[in-house]
């Protein structure tokens, strides 16, 4: 257990902060953030989960139901995830996709300053409290998440960060508020509360805290997942949604449930995979330095997220490319400062902790995808943004999932193929968009030429634009 400082102290430390070198170094991160997140999506890079989102806040802002069409249903059915209303403010001011990259990446940023705190807190030297601000900025999931469309769940990270450092402060206010922030950012997140709750009960011996904790995240999860997610949406859609990433689960709440208790053997078996290992070890060798058993208590907080990546058999869910090992990343940097504080990390050198952290930021960061994967478009991107500029603003659109993300501002637009194929066609919208050439994550290109070559025969389908392979036609409504 780490005591903290006198409150006066930690007080002053904040109202310092502005002058502080920490600041200087968030500023820097948040924009280089920004910028490769917006230069990402303006290569078509981006997909399903930023028009999921972007349609949805711009929906609120609108004042029109945020049922997004590219789903099929409320945001709020997806994650419960309440901080959306909040974030369509910014869109009515202008709404923009820009402001959900702004947001991701000054939240991910400022989750450094909570570490620094924590790491004076905890009676680090200055050499070593800001190289524990490096060793948050530059592991590789926070870039990662920040390139991988946008998620509520990264406002998570820095409020996750505060609310241990409100605990270890007595600040009680500060704690029920970063926990609320926590709570609304996505339903799954009340077990990583109840986590915190439990590890600061028997662990950091503060039981008003961790009563709060494990209380406030008990309830959410029931509210969210009993009252709200039900009432905006349906089981069936949850399941396609999420459950999808346990197939072995079965198709159904009640399924997964009999299939963890009946058969522990297909659960072991699937928990006991090399992919598993292969993640366990992307996930610490940035930060393998400083794990030792005897600090490692506070990643007891971490088990529910990590245990939910473990059991899943969706490679998606267990890789350190996208942003699902988020919530880890408070409980590791805690467990990180409280080897150092002790004196027993494998190295101490600021210099050499440093310079760990950016060897694996380079190894594990996709900043060297815009040297690769994210160049991919490129030969007919120029032909991509004339068809989207012939685009009414208004009208209902077809396209692909990397095309959608850019149209999204209108109530109606679609790009999953198969679902519309299954209901009524693509009669209902307005445009066809396609690029048969990049026609999207794990899209096969002759479906989208048949698509093609079946609305050149239609009557009442003209062709607007042909180039490159890309293709806009327009459906006349009589």
């Amino acid at each position: 257990m780490i005591k903290p400082t006198h409150p006066i102290h930690q007080a002053t430390l904040i109202r310092n902060l502005q002058k502080h070198p920490v600041f200087l170094a968030v500023g820097i991160s948040a924009l280089f953030m920004f910028v490769s997140s917006v230069l990402r999506h303006e290569l078509f890079n981006s997909s399903g989960d930023l028009a999921f989102f972007d349609q949805g806040v711009y929906l609120i802002s609108q004042g029109k139901p945020p049922i997004a069409s590219v789903l099929g249903f409320h945001v709020l059915a997806d994650h419960a995830a309440w901080i959306l209303y909040f974030i369509a403010l910014l869109y009515k001011v202008y709404p923009s996709v820009y402001w959900l990259f702004a947001v991701q990446a000054i939240a991910l940023a400022l989750g450094a300053i909570p570490t620094y705190l924590l790491a004076v807190q905890a009676g680090l030297k200055e050499h070593l409290a800001t190289a524990m601000v490096a060793v948050y900025l530059l592991y590789p999931v926070v870039y990662n998440s920040a390139l991988a469309d946008f998620h509520p769940d990264v406002i998570a990270l820095p409020a996750l960060l505060t609310a241990i450092l409100a605990a270890r402060a007595n600040r009680t206010v500060w704690f029920c508020l970063s926990i609320i922030l926590v709570l609304g950012c996505k339903a799954v997140l009340a077990l990583t509360v109840f986590g915190l709750g439990v590890w600061l009960l028997l662990f950091e011996k503060r039981r008003v805290y961790g009563a709060i904790a494990i209380a406030s995240g008990i309830a959410w999860f029931l509210i969210a997942n009993k009252l709200i997610i039900p009432f905006f949406g349906t089981e069936a859609a949850l399941v396609n949604r999420h459950l999808y990433r346990y197939s072995y689960f079965g198709s159904s709440f009640a399924d997964t449930l009999n299939i963890f208790l009946a058969k522990p053997q297909v659960v072991l078996a699937n928990l006991f995979s090399p992919l598993n290992f292969e993640y366990l070890a992307l996930l610490l060798a940035p930060v393998v330095w400083g794990l030792r058993p005897r600090y490692m208590a506070p990643l007891i907080a971490a088990i529910p997220c990590l245990a939910l990546n473990l059991l899943a058999d969706h490679a998606s869910q267990k890789n350190v490319i996208l942003h699902y090992s988020l919530p880890i990343i408070p409980f590791l940097m805690v467990a990180l400062i409280a080897s150092l504080a002790a004196g027993k990390a494998w190295i101490q050198s600021r210099r050499a902790i440093i310079l760990w952290s950016l060897v694996g930021f380079a190894a594990l960061g996709k900043v060297w995808f815009f040297g690769s994967n994210y160049l991919n478009h490129l030969d007919n991107l120029s032909a991509t943004r004339e068809a989207i500029a012939l685009v009414n603003p208004t009208d209902s659109v077809f396209t692909t999932d990397i095309i959608a993300p850019h149209l999204t501002h209108r109530q109606t637009i679609g790009y999953n193929y198969q679902k519309v194929q299954a209901e009524n066609g693509f009669s209902k919208f307005h445009y066809v968009l396609i690029n048969t050439r990049h026609p999207g994550w794990a899209a096969d290109p002759q479906v989208y030429k048949d698509l093609v070559n079946d609305l050149s025969q239609q009557p009442r389908v003209r062709l607007q634009y042909k180039k490159d392979d890309v293709y806009l036609f327009e459906q006349s409504s009589s």
